[in-house]
């Protein structure tokens, strides 16, 4: 979606959020887009490189000069001498070669930037704020299981305790003991998970917050941070090709907001060559004066005079400076090249490595969803019921009841991955319009 439109539809959404609750996770990255100081800020460095480029192609101010010459001393009379003068001039530098046109390609270059910036700030606001919500909601669920367990936990110490109190059935003191433990084992998850909350809260908030540093306006609602929510993968035909497409993996990184700015990096280096090699031209300047002479006191009128000409300098000695600022120009130039290459090293390996780690998370969820987790829960119907008919051990259903939690627990750790994983990879999908490229 080309970057106009995704702040058009942030304010919009920032509109219609101002007296309601964010209720999903796009809502908070519109609300994240639309407050964020960095998008705003870079649109003004935009406009400021733009206004530079301009600039930059206008000549240097012309320089006057004001002079009275040859005036004698022993009268200080204007009229006594025939070569005083009252002298004004004006002198105007030109520039050395291309150096103000090339001048301006570079903050043109700097402007472009700006766009593809914002489509890499963009990408990771989604990206960001997509994982914090997922920690958000993984919290929340972690503790809804523990929560239900819980209860279930504490009637079994309580069964428990009766039972052993009574000297009737199986039970000993290190089955009450195991039960306890595991209330405060269960207290202790529940303290870690409140924990992760809290500082994935914070951390959201960080997103969502104004310019005055309020979250009034973006308040979210506590039943949208329960569901999982739908994250779509913005290349599912690579997450399903095996073994990976390397060229189509490349192809649309090459198309990513960091190896386009890379492209603008060495654009602007290759401008910097060609301003360097300016040096070696001269620079001329134009200078012009007009002389006014008084009236002789005998022979009357004098006649002014005019002179115009042209000075210029000579890069006669170009080892010293001129040849070193290129030599380093071209240096930076390769430099920026590699630059490149490493971006789209990093992105390809940053995309495959988040392709591989979806196709196995994918194989976990199947699993846990087609066996272990009815297969935990069967054992631990079967633990208890074999218990309440005296026909198996205490300690067995504490471990069941346990297995099965840890189970639930593992499962939803699993989507929430799965959807961490999708988050960051769409991250390095991230393509720029054409429309913001060329803007």
């Amino acid at each position: 979606m080309p970057l106009k439109s995704l702040f058009v539809m942030a304010a919009a959404v920032m509109a219609a959020t101002a007296q309601a609750k964010v209720t999903s996770l796009e809502q908070a990255i519109a609300t994240a887009i639309a407050n964020d100081p960095w998008l705003r800020s870079s649109q003004h460095q935009y406009a400021a490189f733009t206004a530079k480029s301009k600039a930059a192609l206008s000549y240097s101010d012309p320089k006057m000069s004001l002079a009275v010459m040859n005036l004698p001393v022993d009268s200080w009379e204007l009229n006594q001498e025939p070569m005083t003068q009252l002298k004004v001039g004006v002198t105007q530098m030109l520039p050395r070669g291309d150096s103000l046109a090339i001048k301006s390609e570079q903050l043109r270059l700097d402007a472009s930037k700006q766009p593809l910036l914002q489509q890499q700030r963009v990408a990771q606001i989604k990206r960001e704020v997509s994982l914090l919500w997922l920690d958000i909601v993984h919290a929340n669920n972690t503790l809804a299981l523990i929560e239900r367990d819980s209860v279930l936990f504490e009637q079994m110490v309580d069964i428990a305790n009766a039972s052993y109190s009574s000297a009737v059935g199986t039970t000993r003191q290190q089955d009450v003991i195991r039960a306890q433990l595991e209330v405060v084992q269960l207290d202790d998850k529940k303290a870690f998970a409140y924990q992760k909350l809290n500082t994935a809260k914070a951390q959201l908030s960080q997103w969502l917050m104004d310019d005055n540093l309020n979250l009034q306006q973006a308040t979210i609602d506590d039943n949208a941070l329960m569901a999982l929510p739908m994250l779509r993968s913005a290349a599912t035909k690579l997450m399903q090709t095996y073994p990976i497409d390397k060229q189509a993996i490349t192809a649309r990184i090459n198309q990513h907001p960091a190896v386009l700015l890379a492209d603008v990096n060495s654009k602007k280096a290759q401008q910097e060559v060609a301003l360097q090699e300016q040096a070696y031209q001269p620079q001329f300047a134009v200078n012009a004066s007009y002389a006014y002479r008084d009236d002789a006191p005998v022979t009357g009128s004098r006649a002014d005079f005019f002179s115009v000409g042209v000075t210029f300098d000579m890069p006669l000695f170009t080892d010293k400076r001129q040849d070193p600022l290129k030599a380093a120009a071209v240096a930076e130039l390769e430099a920026s090249k590699t630059q490149r290459f490493l971006v789209l090293k990093q992105l390809f390996s940053g995309l495959n490595s988040e392709i591989q780690t979806v196709k196995r998370l994918q194989q976990r969820q199947s699993l846990y969803r087609d066996s272990i987790i009815a297969q935990s829960a069967e054992q631990a119907e079967a633990a208890l019921s074999a218990y309440t008919n005296d026909d198996g051990d205490f300690a067995e259903v504490v471990r069941a009841r346990i297995a099965k939690l840890n189970a639930e627990l593992s499962a939803l750790a699993i989507d929430i991955a799965l959807l961490k994983a999708v988050a960051r990879s769409n991250y390095y999908l991230a393509q720029v319009t054409e429309d913001s490229h060329h803007e």
